[in-house]
């Protein structure tokens, strides 16, 4: 079994996509039928994440994520795990392996 989508709420829609491609994510503008407009990034497993602006639905309530970014992609960050929080408050486990593939501290 792996995860597919998850979608979260947002009232900082735009904050929110700032922070997560900050973290290497790649959130294009997306829009589905009469839906609202939202970011969606792929993963390389073929998941996806969805950011949407809370607005019919609720906000997303705490959930704590863990997402791995390649080196390139993490923002600058050096390999290990970094503890983060996303504009809503959610924390937010980045790992960032060594170039190798090993995480530091692991």
């Amino acid at each position: 079994m792996s995860v597919d989508l998850l979608v979260i709420y947002t009232v900082r829609l735009e904050e929110c996509r700032a922070f997560y491609t900050g973290l290497g994510l790649d959130l294009v503008p997306e829009k589905h039928g009469n839906g609202p407009e939202h970011y969606a990034a792929a993963f390389a497993d073929g998941g996806v994440l969805e950011l949407y602006p809370a607005a019919r639905r609720p906000e997303t309530g705490y959930v704590r994520l863990g997402l791995t970014a390649a080196p390139h992609r993490a923002g600058g960050r050096p390999a290990g795990r970094h503890t983060l929080t996303d504009p809503d408050g959610r924390t937010v486990v980045l790992t960032v392996p060594e170039p190798g593939g090993t995480t530091a501290g692991s």
